[in-house]
């Protein structure tokens, strides 16, 4: 599903907020944004820059997702698990909306980049996807934060030791890049995703949902074609100061020393839709959170039967998970915490349950926990385990590997002849369209 097509889904199921006077890209925009943060919002006008529009809130609902993926809620981990394990090469087509408007002189300025908070080092790019060629592994899609340095330059955040640093160190000279902007929600969770080197992420995106690809015209790189805005350039060996940003946890990240990306080129549809995503907030948290329910997924499933996986936005949607089995062995509830740990090596506490506990709602996670699970008994502990530096309360040292202590609450119940006790009064469902009932349900 491409961005125009999720506004109009969006717009005929109800679910899309419009704001029709012009908002500032500078801090203002944000603020709309943290207000509504949740919803999809659809910015008509932006001051200063005219013929644009802005959208918020693409991914900032796993029903967004579902919709994109023609699929219910629950199916979405087993829908992702089986794009990762069966990527499909996508095709390429020769003309692609993303090159409707071909502006050869690059100038960064004449584009809606907001400034998020008045602490940030700069105006963000938050929602591009960086699309990169490893001279070993081929081709990699990755989110990078982008600070504006002027009208062609921009100072990109590379985590180092993933994809697109390991590249760019590889490389003597600079290493062609475009960024794509305003991309189909397929694109966006593959390019969230952490396969295995050499998985192709388009590829992951084109099982999902068809993802036809365009070549670039000055970088040997294939981008999104339904995307709203490609940015085709370099990255340089040159380093400045990158930050200060909100980060995840929604604290402000530090300056670092970070790689220059020059840009000679900008490419877009007519009428273009700029996709700005709020740090921290809701769609942040689910791009994060999500691609790693498949990983964990599939660890689960190697040692028992896994029967859904949420990372939950209580842990930043990434710290924390609840975990459903289908039991058939007393030991399975432990084996699956040391499974979700090994899935997701940045997870710091998992609650693991029954089939009878919807692990999206957090109140029915908390009673199994409540009714199922005894500290002495159920309670795993892991010390001085390989963490995530968001955590602040881990500990962290630089040029090292954050530690942190690890839980995990088996709160399943007994498969002996004590399980009755354990499970809930059932009543059978009634359609309450058939009932005179007066006042809002």
């Amino acid at each position: 599903m491409n961005l125009r097509d999720f506004l109009t889904w969006a717009q005929e199921f109800g679910a899309l907020l419009e704001v029709e006077r012009a908002v500032d890209p500078r801090l203002e925009l944000a603020r709309v944004m943290v207000a509504t943060d949740g919803r999809p919002v659809l910015f008509d006008a932006l001051a200063g820059y005219p013929g644009w529009r802005a959208v918020a809130g693409m991914c900032a609902q796993r029903a967004h997702f579902a919709a994109a993926l023609c699929c219910t809620v629950p199916e979405l981990v087993g829908r992702m698990a089986d794009a990762l394990a069966n990527p499909t090469l996508p095709p390429v087509v020769e003309s692609a909306p993303c090159q409707e408007v071909v502006e050869k002189v690059a100038d960064l300025t004449r584009l809606p980049i907001p400034r998020y908070h008045p602490d940030d080092g700069g105006p963000y790019v938050t929602s591009g996807v960086a699309v990169i060629k490893d001279p070993e592994f081929g081709r990699n899609i990755a989110f990078h934060r982008l600070m504006r340095l002027d009208d062609h330059r921009f100072a990109a955040r590379l985590v180092e030791r993933r994809g697109t640093h390991t590249a760019w160190e590889k490389v003597k000279d600079d290493l062609p890049i475009a960024i794509a902007i305003g991309c189909p929600i397929q694109v966006l969770l593959a390019a969230a995703m952490s396969p295995e080197k050499g998985v192709d992420e388009l590829a992951i995106a084109n099982a999902l949902v068809e993802t036809p690809l365009v070549k670039c015209h000055t970088v040997d790189l294939e981008v999104p074609a339904e995307a709203e805005l490609i940015l085709e350039g370099h990255i340089t060996h040159t380093l400045v100061d990158e930050g200060p940003f909100p980060d995840l946890t929604g604290t402000m990240d530090v300056v670092r020393r970070q790689p220059v990306i020059e840009i000679d080129r900008v490419t877009r549809r007519r009428d273009p839709v700029f996709h700005a995503l709020l740090p921290a907030g809701l769609e942040h948290k689910n791009l994060m959170g999500m691609p790693r329910e498949p990983t964990m997924f599939a660890a689960v499933n190697e040692v028992c039967r896994c029967t859904g996986v949420y990372v939950t936005p209580g842990g930043m949607s990434w710290l924390h998970a609840a975990v459903q089995i289908e039991k058939q062995h007393e030991e399975d509830g432990r084996r699956a915490i040391w499974a979700a740990f090994k899935g997701h090596t940045s997870l710091k506490h998992v609650v693991v349950v029954d089939t009878d506990v919807n692990i999206f709602d957090s109140a029915d996670v908390e009673w199994a926990v409540a009714t199922r699970f005894q500290a002495d008994r159920d309670l795993v502990v892991l010390t001085d385990q390989p963490s995530s530096s968001l955590d602040p309360s881990a500990t962290q040292m630089p040029g090292k590997k954050t530690r942190t202590a690890k839980m995990g609450l088996d709160a399943t119940a007994p498969l002996d002849e004590t399980r009755r006790g354990y499970e809930r009064a059932l009543y059978e469902p009634v359609d309450l369209a058939q009932y005179d009932i007066k006042g809002d349900m």
